[in-house]
């Protein structure tokens, strides 16, 4: 590997992707990456990545790095920590091989990960899926229990300007395949005209479809202040105890939000939202649904999903890979009988029509004549 390129560097990969550019070398301390994150590399396409975690660590089949090597882009892993106290955003470096350089002072080296890697990873992933499937349920059944009043209904909710009863909802989470789900549903977003809640950087990817977000709900760390600022109502997300840690942001840019305090994930206090006021139906996008996306966010368990799922089930459409199953672009040979199909009653129409009847039987006549 021989790559140059300026570098942008952050703890937090979503931070970074907001200041990252095409053909910058990105330096990201995320294990096990995920696959939004990867996506949102992949889709600006730096020169190379420079973790100083492991990227795949084989506790369980994170699929990000892959995506990453797939896409052509290298990785330089498990980098010391130090190169975020020796490089300045926006320096020019330079990758060679393993190393790490600044004109010719090495300042740091790591591993190549190679598909080869990862494919191991992923091996030895399979083995230890069984011993976190384990703990996974284990700790998803003991929170369940003490989550259990999201399901029983004692929680004080919000009130919204937002006329919610009786309508549609949708629910966008930045998660994966968002993108192609959206794409898929865009006739249903215009014919029903749902209300739109953007869950965090959920608000951001409605905008980025040129879609405005009604609501927006969550702790406010992954949302734009675009999107903010972009006329939504806004939900503040807090801990059961009440400490919102997104208030203050909300409250510096002089909006005047609503706190909704409620154990769990935003994307569950979405939905009780949309329960709790009424709505028709609930549509998500892009949710987190199952034990690898849980364990992708860093959570051991999934008790307040699962218990959220439970009581909204009855009215909750979830689109995550609708699109898989409209991939497939419509058949030559449907095209032509759709057509026939239609062609048929114009020509019985203009056969008995009294304007067009002459035409046809002189038109037969020929026929006819042609044949005898």
């Amino acid at each position: 590997m021989h790559v140059k390129g300026r570098a942008k560097l952050d703890r937090r990969t979503k931070n970074l992707v907001t200041r990252l550019s095409k053909g910058d070398i990105a330096i990201i301390s995320h294990d096990d990456i995920d696959e939004v994150a990867a996506n949102n590399l992949i889709d600006i396409k730096p020169q190379a990545i420079i973790n100083t975690q492991p990227s795949i660590t084989g506790r369980y089949p994170a699929r990000g790095a892959l995506k990453i090597l797939k896409a052509g882009i290298p990785i330089l892993d498990e980098v010391p920590d130090q190169i975020f106290d020796n490089i300045k955003e926006g320096s020019w470096l330079e990758i060679d091989d393993n190393k790490i350089m600044s004109g010719r002072l090495i300042l740091a080296e790591g591993k190549i990960l190679t598909l080869t890697d990862v494919q191991n990873k992923l091996d030895e992933a399979n083995q230890n899926f069984r011993h976190e499937l384990d703990d996974f349920v284990d700790n998803t059944l003991e929170y369940a229990k003490k989550e259990k009043d999201v399901l029983l209904g004692n929680l004080e909710v919000p009130d919204l300007n937002t006329q919610i009863l009786g309508r549609h909802v949708l629910i966008v989470v930045r998660g994966s395949s968002y993108k192609e789900d959206l794409r898929a549903i865009s006739s249903y977003i215009q014919e029903q005209k749902p209300v739109l809640i953007g869950v965090d950087g959920g608000a951001d990817a409605l905008l980025e479809f040129h879609l405005q977000p009604d609501i927006i709900v969550g702790d406010m760390d992954s949302v734009s202040d675009q999107a903010l600022q972009s006329g939504a109502e806004i939900v503040v997300h807090a801990y059961a105890n009440g400490k919102a840690p997104g208030l203050e942001r909300v409250q510096a840019m002089g909006i005047d939000p609503v706190v909704f305090p409620i154990t769990g994930t935003s994307e569950d206090a979405a939905m009780i939202l949309a329960w709790e006021h009424g709505a028709r139906l609930i549509v998500a996008v892009g949710t987190h649904s199952n034990m690898i996306d849980f364990l992708e966010k860093g959570r051991k368990g999934m008790a307040s999903t699962f218990l959220v799922r439970m009581k909204v089930g009855s009215i909750l459409v979830d689109a995550r890979g609708v699109s898989q199953l409209y991939q497939q672009s419509l058949h030559r040979r449907y095209v032509v009988e759709l057509f026939l199909a239609a062609l048929v009653p114009i020509v019985v129409l203009l056969w008995v029509s009294p304007a067009t009847k002459p035409f046809f039987s002189l038109l037969w006549l020929q026929l006819k004549l042609l044949f005898n």
